[in-house]
């Protein structure tokens, strides 16, 4: 079924709800209540990470535990409240996609690695013990899991009930490079970046699978393979070593600076790329909501 008559159907069905029911299905309460709320569990999260920075296994605990919940609430929104079931979130096939966005995220990382590396940019020192690289699952699976339920789960889904796809993926790239500012070595160009090189990939691979699992997969990778890998600032963060011991030295625009390797114009280009192909395949499938006045012409 085209995304727009499942639209139709679910309109149609709304008008029948109570008015106090219609009221917390609207998408901007759903917005307020159900982000507000992932952004809490977020802050929270942050917190114990920074609590349990020389404990690592504990780190992971907690944000395995703290994410569970997250995604409890929001499968008890959508059960609940919106009266759905959350297909972003069904299983069948989680695997294929979210390893398929894990690839796609480790192997776009390295890549901009291996051109810096080409060009004298990127020189690799020597190698930390294995264990280095454990302190980075916690980050990659509270960013993977939290960002992706807020800005695609949320905000994109929201703005797109109201507006359409196109306008959805305009404000929660937005949204999502702007909240990159709240970071310690957040720059202006490191959050303009983002808005376009990921905040455009991620919306796109949520737009081409209705689904979330394979933005999950590539936000974990990214972030995973540049910090425990790679020994990589990660979005203006504190750095922290990873597996290499490397050693970086070139121009701001190769490097990304302070702000790492997402401000770069490697990285702009590659992932850039990247989500200009996923969209490009959303629209050939047909999964692209348009807005309201379209719908209803």
């Amino acid at each position: 079924m085209p995304v727009h008559e499942g639209d139709a159907i679910r309109e149609t069905h709304y008008a029948t709800l109570p008015l106090w029911l219609r009221i917390l299905q609207f998408p901007l309460t759903r917005l307020i209540l159900l982000g507000g709320t992932i952004l809490v569990m977020m802050g929270v999260n942050e917190n114990f990470m920074g609590q349990f920075k020389a404990r690592p296994v504990m780190a992971i605990a907690t944000t395995v535990a703290l994410a569970a919940i997250t995604l409890a609430i929001y499968l008890g929104y959508a059960r609940f409240i919106e009266r759905r079931s959350a297909s972003e979130l069904s299983l069948p096939g989680v695997g294929r996609e979210w390893a398929t966005g894990a690839v796609i995220g480790a192997g776009l990382y390295t890549l901009c690695v291996l051109v810096l590396m080409a060009l004298g940019v990127y020189r690799i020192e020597g190698f930390n013990p294995w264990y280095f690289v454990v302190p980075a699952v916690a980050m990659a699976l509270g960013s993977g899991i939290f960002e992706e339920l807020l800005f695609r789960g949320v905000v994109s889904r929201s703005v797109e009930d109201l507006f359409g796809s196109w306008i959805a993926l305009a404000i929660s790239s937005l949204m999502f490079g702007g909240a990159h500012l709240l970071n310690p070595s957040g720059t202006i160009t490191g959050a303009l970046y983002i808005s376009i090189e990921a905040g455009v990939l991620l919306a796109a691979a949520y737009m081409l699978t209705r689904r979330l699992w394979l933005s999950i997969g590539f936000h974990m990778a990214w972030n995973y393979t540049q910090s425990a890998i790679f020994s990589g600032i990660v979005s203006g963060t504190s750095p922290a070593a990873g597996l290499i011991r490397s050693n970086i030295k070139g121009p701001e625009v190769l490097t990304g600076g302070s702000f790492g390797l997402e401000s770069s114009v490697l990285a702009f280009a590659l992932c850039t790329s990247a989500g200009v192909v996923l969209l490009t395949m959303a629209v050939r499938r047909g999964t692209i909501v348009p807005a309201p006045w379209k719908r209803a012409a």
